[in-house]
C-alpha cells in the first residue's frame, strides 16, 4: 500500500530555518521516497512501511536536535493517487 503524507514542522525556536531545512534534506536522502515541498509543508510519499519508519525515525532525530517541535501531519491512502 502507498502512503502519503503533508507535513508541516514548527520548531519552536529562533533558528527554526535551519531545523527545517534539515528535516527536508534528510527526506530527500531517503530511497524509495517522493518528496515535494512547497512554501507551507512538505509531502512525502512512498510505501508505506518506509514512509512511516522513515517518519518515525526522522521525527525522534528533529525532537533531539530541536528540543520541541511541533509536527502537523495529514495522512492519505496513495493508492489510487497520482501525486506530481
Amino acid at each position: 500500500m502507498r502512503l502519503a503524507v503533508e507535513i508541516t514542522l514548527y520548531p519552536l525556536q529562533e533558528d527554526y530555518v535551519d531545523h527545517i531545512q534539515s528535516f527536508i534534506d534528510r527526506l530527500n536522502a531517503q530511497p524509495g521516497l517522493f518528496v515535494n515541498t512547497t512554501h507551507t509543508c512538505t509531502l512525502v510519499e512512498g510505501e508505506y512501511d518506509v514512509v512511516m519508519q522513515t517518519l518515525s525515525r526522522e521525527f525522534k532525530t528533529t525532537y533531539e536536535a530541536v528540543g520541541q517541535a511541533a509536527f502537523v501531519c495529514k495522512f492519505l491512502n496513495a493508492n489510487n493517487m497520482e501525486i506530481q
